[in-house]
């Protein structure tokens, strides 16, 4: 079974220029370019008629999502991998998206005022490393689950920088407690 990407959030995430980048890293050529709406893309491999790609490069488009949606598909086929492989390579900003994880390495700053830690979290279904700046409660919390093992769970924006995640803006940091059920 194979998982496809069909959240509008994630896929009008997506930038345009990350995605060119990507494109072009794959072996794929910008044949044609309307600035600001629309780049098309072709592969040596494959006969230009048969397959390209049509990036748009406006976010603010409606059918963005869907354009995108396209893309992945397309890549999909292409490069024989899920679409969660490719969006993994792609993503580079996630907003409000809630995480689970273990801390994993913990860094207090001078005065103990913040601190920052690293948890081992999932996204885009691999699991990462994910660096979090946090304030003196919240790192405080942060302590007792390095030091018991304990999952954390907290809400933020997930950005990608020079290959590492970030987690900024983070809110609702606490203890994962999971419900039990008899």
């Amino acid at each position: 079974m194979k998982a496809i990407v069909c959240d509008n959030d994630i896929l009008k995430s997506l930038d345009p220029c990350q995605v060119a980048a990507y494109l072009q890293s794959k072996g794929w050529h910008e044949r044609t370019r309307v600035p600001t709406q629309v780049s098309s893309w072709t592969k040596d491999t494959f006969n230009e008629d048969k397959l390209k790609i049509y990036l748009p490069l406006n976010q603010d488009f409606d059918d963005y999502p869907r354009r995108m949606y396209e893309v992945m598909e397309i890549l999909e086929k292409t490069e024989n991998r899920s679409q969660l492989d490719i969006l993994s390579d792609l993503i580079t900003v996630a907003k409000n998206i809630e995480i689970q994880g273990l801390v994993t390495q913990v860094q207090a700053s001078a005065y103990v005022k913040s601190g920052n830690i690293t948890i081992q979290g999932i996204v885009v279904d691999k699991l990462r490393k994910i660096h979090i700046q946090l304030s003196k409660a919240e790192y405080n919390v942060a302590l007792i689950a390095y030091s018991e093992r304990l999952p954390i769970i907290c809400t933020g924006d997930l950005i990608k920088e020079d290959g590492s995640f970030i987690l900024k803006n983070s809110r609702n940091f606490g203890l994962y407690l999971e419900e039990k059920t008899n």
